[in-house]
């Protein structure tokens, strides 16, 4: 796993569970509905159960660089949350100091060629391709797609349950990730999320870790270089541009995901902490009815946040959805408390 380059072997899975509940419901706001899907399967099939009789392995040898650096995050104390909330809902507010220990993150966010090295060591199997579907937006599936879809999310119309959608399969069957191997993996849920992680030698990070490796040594500011969203005129994050859901003008240079290496790194190293895909949390979502932990938190917002739309790419912003959930918008990084072997 310390090579710079490796031979990828690439294990094609095929799952017959169906997903049994539409999302998002609840009581969360329109807005918040609209960022992700939420909803848990409450099925007894777990994704972290590898299953060999699940799988159908097809040989595929690809060669890339790998991606699964870390960078250190010094420890100490720093002003997490915001006293400026744009939603008060999701508890970004009140600014407070956190302390938090040295860790180690993941320079990127794991890619589709990292992935796919884990499942083919484990013979993995996600909670998408487990149930049988996942979420995509309607703008990126084709016409032969949508047209077997019969279900829509109310609050969030473009979100569709699409059959067939998972990691390999980002818009259904009639996709592939040939190539994306170098974008973030997407469709995955919490659970596949530690399940990687653990693989690893590493684990999630914590909201308090997350964010400050975001804020990147600065104090109340929007995005982990400032506040202003494109200094010298240049993009560093990609989000939606244009008008949405209508048209992405791919003024960033990119309407979906873009390579887990693009986009200048922040000032401790790391890229892509905002914008491209939401990235998940090891911490439970607090404020749930009754009390009791539904959710998990997800940092960092997507590639679908647009500023009149799930303005969530802000550091301080937050987010939420059930560990079984998985959508088009939604990966993760590593941390780990200690630089793991492989990588020293």
């Amino acid at each position: 796993m310390h090579l710079t380059n490796i031979s990828l072997l690439l294990v094609v899975i095929f799952a017959t569970n169906t997903i049994t509940s539409d999302c998002p419901t609840g009581d969360k706001s329109d807005d918040t509905k609209s960022c992700g899907c939420s909803t848990s399967r409450d099925q007894k099939t777990v994704s972290h159960q590898y299953s060999k009789d699940a799988n159908e392995p097809l040989e595929v040898v690809e060669d890339f660089s790998r991606t699964n650096d870390m960078i250190i995050v010094e420890g100490g104390s720093y002003t997490m949350g915001t006293n400026k909330p744009v939603f008060v809902a999701d508890m970004e507010n009140p600014a407070r100091k956190v302390n938090v220990n040295k860790f180690y993150l993941d320079v990127h966010e794991v890619s589709n060629n990292e992935f796919g090295l884990f499942v083919a060591d484990t013979k993995y199997v996600t909670e998408a391709e487990s149930f049988g579907n996942s979420f995509a937006p309607e703008f990126f599936l084709s016409k032969e797609t949508k047209d077997k879809i019969t279900q829509a999310v109310g609050a969030a119309p473009w979100w569709l349950p699409v059959e067939g959608a998972d990691w390999r399969h980002p818009e259904g069957p009639d996709s592939d990730i040939e190539e994306r191997g170098d974008h973030p993996v997407i469709h995955v849920s919490w659970n596949d999320a530690v399940a990687y992680c653990k693989w690893a030698g590493k684990r999630l990070p914590t909201e308090a870790e997350w964010e400050k490796a975001c804020r990147a040594g600065k104090e109340d500011r929007l995005f982990p270089w400032g506040n202003k969203w494109k200094p010298s005129d240049k993009f560093y994050a990609n989000t939606w541009n244009g008008v949405f859901p209508e048209k992405n003008t791919k003024e960033d240079g990119w309407a979906g995901t873009n390579p887990v290496t693009d986009f200048p790194a922040s000032k401790l190293g790391h890229k892509n902490m905002i914008g491209n895909v939401w990235e998940w949390t090891e911490d439970w979502w607090t404020g749930g009815p009754g009390g009791e932990n539904v959710d998990k938190v997800k940092k960092g917002g997507s590639f679908m946040c647009h500023i009149d739309h799930c303005y969530r790419y802000r550091c301080a912003a937050r987010s939420q959805n059930t560990p079984d959930s998985s959508a088009y918008n939604l990966g993760f990084r590593c941390a780990s408390d200690s630089l793991p072997d492989y990588l020293q």
